[in-house]
């Protein structure tokens, strides 16, 4: 069993992660970043949960990039495929559950 405070996480770097579970092909990982993340694409399902801090989620959808703001309690859910690219609006904790190994 595991309890941790999301708000006590620090990382030594932009998006460090404390690895919190392995289940079957899933990963669940807090990350801490005050840097956005390079536009990306998964290799599989994402979902996005920012427990502390503010994040602007930059995503696009039918060929426009669209942005949305997300702030402690939002959940953002990329399908695998989807190109997104999340900029903090200074430090946030977030919680990243999506296929082991996936970028």
């Amino acid at each position: 069993m595991k309890i941790i405070c999301s708000k006590d996480y620090t990382g030594a770097r932009a998006w460090e992660a404390q690895l919190i579970a392995v289940m079957q092909d899933a990963t669940v990982r807090l990350h801490w970043t005050d840097q956005p993340y390079p536009w990306h694409v998964n290799d599989g399902d994402e979902v996005f949960a920012v427990l502390d801090g503010e994040v602007a989620m930059h995503y696009r959808e039918n060929g426009c990039e669209l942005v949305a703001h997300l702030r402690a309690g939002d959940i953002f859910y990329a399908a695998e495929g989807d190109a997104h690219s999340a900029h903090p609006r200074g430090q946030a904790r977030i919680l990243v559950i999506e296929r082991a190994g996936s970028v």
